[in-house]
């Protein structure tokens, strides 16, 4: 009976820590580079299962999220941050705001992600992005009233080796500015 309990805890953990097992980290950065795989571990089919999610093939992109900041510290909704450049080299990119559960977050300026086809840019082709709860200027995008949240970084026709160390430096930084 043991056991039993302790696998059943076992797997609970496994499936609510993350998409199983081959993380890729880079800073405050994550990726599960065999989400998108035929031959997908049962943990991380249990995760995608369990939050209704369709990962990217792996050939055609990966998907990395940050839950902290640069610094280590949790996303906090009170708190703004500024992420700025670089990206890894990738045909066509994505930077949004989501809830733990994976749904983008309801905000009054119903902006939720900028692409790297619209995102403002400083001379030399760098960019920030302001995160926080009143407007800014520039690209701003807003938490809403969620007290947690998560960042997501989508990279698609990219060039990262799925089984190799990714270099931090290559991905944007989370830098807490202030909280309320």
């Amino acid at each position: 009976m043991c056991g039993l309990v302790l696998g059943l805890l076992a797997t609970w953990a496994a499936i609510n820590a993350g998409y199983g097992f081959g993380s890729l980290v880079a800073g405050p950065w994550t990726a599960w580079p065999q989400t998108g795989v035929p031959d997908i571990d049962p943990y991380a089919r249990a995760a995608l299962a369990g939050r209704g999610e369709a990962p990217l093939a792996r050939g055609l992109g990966l998907a990395f999220v940050a839950r902290v900041d640069s610094s280590g510290e949790p996303l906090d909704g009170r708190c703004s941050y500024r992420i700025s450049s670089p990206v890894p080299p990738a045909r066509f990119w994505t930077i949004g705001l989501f809830g733990l559960d994976g749904a983008p977050l309801a905000n009054d300026a119903q902006r939720y992600a900028y692409s790297s086809g619209e995102v403002l840019r400083r001379e030399g082709g760098g960019f920030d992005i302001e995160v926080a709860r009143n407007a800014r200027p520039g690209n701003w995008l807003s938490p809403g009233k969620a007290r947690s949240f998560v960042i997501a970084l989508r990279l698609y026709d990219m060039s990262i080796d799925a089984s190799a160390k990714p270099d931090p430096s290559a991905f944007p930084s989370i830098v807490r500015q202030a909280c309320s």
